[in-house]
């Protein structure tokens, strides 16, 4: 019988962890509390297998068994079962504490509790079950089905046997994992939101236009996307969660999120979800 996953929160982390867990040949339950969101990713899953198809990276006749794979389920109570349970829920602290509790108490005994959090304290989150030992991060890149990298992050208490584990697992799923200790932003958002920062900063002193501004980074740094573009794909909501993540978390003023991506977020122009972030879509 093939192993069962459960993936909490069916946005676009959510789709894209179940698509890869499916395609590895792993039972995946997609749970989400709105009925729409698990169609959209149902729909969102497809439509990236159909590209993958297209690119000659998978066979056609391989869909349906993939999508086959994947149950939905509105209710958290379908991760019982399962042997790894990754929440991708929105990056929100009491959110993610209130998942995490109610995990504890419906997952097997046994079974791995995993945030795809890409700043919130792992240590923090554990905390709030009663197996912190079980507990741990596990940071797919946006967008998940062609990104390489995991960052798999210890929290305080993560046992040697669970690291080994989603190391393991992140390696079955095509992934390649890079284990981190559990300090605000962990390596990747602790390297990338202070360089999109910057970008912001010379974006609201008049230094240079969005599209010079990216052109520079392309072009002279041999970036694949300017850092406003990524910022829009990410969302600009998001990276000022983070961004106020690792000022609170380290005290640093470095870390001080640029006062023209608040406006931005207060007037809901959030890049590319919203239609408007830095470009307009």
């Amino acid at each position: 019988m093939a192993e069962r996953v459960a993936v909490v929160g069916a946005g676009q982390m959510g789709n894209g962890i179940a698509h890869v867990f499916a395609q590895s040949g792993f039972d995946v339950t997609m749970i989400d509390v709105s009925a729409d969101a698990l169609a959209r990713g149902r729909n969102t899953i497809g439509a990236n297998l159909d590209r993958q198809i297209k690119k000659g990276t998978l066979q056609a006749a391989d869909k349906d068994a993939i999508l086959g794979r994947i149950a939905t389920e509105p209710s958290l109570n379908a991760a019982k079962g399962a042997s790894l349970v990754i929440e991708a829920a929105t990056e929100n602290r009491d959110l993610k504490f209130k998942i995490f509790t109610d995990l504890d108490g419906i997952a097997d005994p046994g079974a791995i509790l995993a945030t795809n959090t890409s700043s919130i304290s792992i240590t923090e989150i554990a905390a709030r079950t009663k197996r912190p030992g079980n507990v741990i991060g596990m940071h797919f890149m946006n967008p998940v089905p062609v990104m390489q990298l995991v960052e798999v992050i210890r929290g305080l208490a993560t046992s040697d046997e669970t690291t080994q584990r989603v190391l393991a697992l992140s390696t079955a799923v095509g992934k390649t994992p890079v284990e981190v200790q559990d300090y605000p932003g962990f390596v990747a958002n602790r390297i990338l939101m202070p360089m999109i920062n910057e970008a912001i900063y010379c974006l609201m002193e008049g230094v240079g236009t969005a599209e010079a501004i990216d052109t520079v980074m392309k072009l002279g740094m041999n970036h694949p996307m300017g850092p406003l573009a990524l910022a829009d794909l990410i969302g600009l909501d998001t990276c000022l969660a983070i961004l106020e993540v690792l000022h609170d978390g380290l005290g640093d003023p470095k870390y001080r999120p640029c006062p023209l991506l608040r406006k931005y977020v207060a007037a809901g122009w959030l890049g590319r979800k919203s239609k408007r972030g830095f470009y307009a879509y």
